[in-house]
């Protein structure tokens, strides 16, 4: 017999097999391998396999490491097909492995090092603490909000720095190549890091000039003084809640509104707004939270946002929500790249 609640779809009973439990203790488990692709990252293992394929205990003396525990290490993730084992007891590149080689154009090993750091690890194992209270976990427990952490802690904030503009690298190249800014002569990238996505901009349109504007501790250390962009940029410190610089015909918002609360978020939108022109335009670059039940890699940050930023990853509809409140009017959703969207917005009149 089935087992059905007014108002909801049937629930079938428990098959008795005992799959649906090793699933779910898969996943009770998934922190694993987050520390296994940190521990892959932080030995450099991907780079040891460029030139061919070795055993543990290769790997093992050309990294220093134990090669028994080395082996278990590889044969754990060569399970979610991250490296791959031949019948010879010999490790792999795989395409899901390449990005954690250091010599790639897009290598995520910076990033994936990061993520799994303690102000990361910590704050998710008190997810619990922020589902009940509302509160963020990262602030819970080390007192200070996260960018002021990564403001004050040096090795932190410059390999956190580092790793998100490496990370961004490639969602850059996707907006600056799908976009026409043909009849725009400048643009402010506001909270742009250290100028990867206005690096993108600028090469691709040469009539652009461009500001990058962030933290001070942020824009000092930016990529911009390149001679191709000689004397098309320049870099401004500041706080987007107080101001941020006036009169360009574009601004972007990258990866910037998903770190705050909804109020914060409004707050951003109006510093922008009344530093824009009439005819200006507004980019808000985030992954979109589709609807349904499928996996979204939007919905997986959305939790490390509710650990460590308060902030959260939203649907079009939240996005638009917060333009209208903030006095924008939403001109069109774009999607230059599987890992986020683009609110194009105008200045309500």
């Amino acid at each position: 017999m089935s087992v059905a609640h007014h108002g909801a779809e049937e629930v079938p009973p428990s098959s008795g097999t005992g799959q649906e439990a090793g699933e779910l203790l898969e996943l009770a488990l998934g922190y694993l391998y987050s520390a296994a692709l940190n521990s892959a990252a932080r030995f450099a293992v991907a780079d040891h396999l460029v030139d061919a394929p070795r055993t543990a205990g290769e790997l093992a003396e050309a990294t220093g490491v134990h090669a028994p525990h080395l082996y278990r290490l590889l044969r754990f993730l060569a399970t979610k097909g991250v490296f791959r084992e031949d019948e010879a007891g010999r490790f792999h590149l795989t395409p899901l492995a390449q990005p954690l080689r250091s010599d790639v154009e897009r290598s995520l090993r910076e990033n994936v090092m990061v993520y799994s750091e303690a102000p990361f690890w910590e704050p998710a194992g008190r997810l619990h603490e922020a589902v009940r209270t509302g509160a963020t976990a990262f602030e819970s427990q080390y007192g200070t909000p996260f960018y002021n952490y990564v403001a004050t802690d040096r090795e932190f904030g410059a390999a956190f720095n580092s790793s998100m503009a490496a990370a961004s690298e490639a969602l850059s190249d996707d907006i600056a190549e799908a976009l026409d800014f043909s009849q725009a002569k400048s643009v402010v990238d506001v909270g742009g890091g250290r100028g990867g996505l206005l690096c993108s901009v600028l090469r691709r349109n040469p009539h652009m000039t461009g500001t990058l504007f962030d933290l001070e501790n942020v824009v000092a250390g930016h990529v911009l003084d390149t001679p191709d962009l000689a004397g098309r940029w320049r870099a401004e410190a500041g706080d987007f809640f107080d101001s941020v610089p006036s009169g360009a015909d574009v601004y972007f918002l990258k990866h910037v509104l998903a770190s705050w609360p909804d109020e914060q978020c409004v707050s951003i939108l109006r510093t922008c707004r009344g530093a824009m022109p009439a005819h200006g335009r507004l980019l808000v670059v985030n992954p979109m939270i589709p609807a349904g039940n499928e996996p979204h890699f939007g919905k997986t940050v959305d939790m490390m946002m509710m650990t460590v930023l308060n902030g959260r990853n939203r649907t079009r509809a939240e996005y638009e929500d917060l333009l209208t409140q903030a006095g924008f009017d939403v001109v069109q959703f774009l999607d230059p790249s599987p890992h986020a969207s683009v609110v194009e917005a105008a200045v309500a009149h």
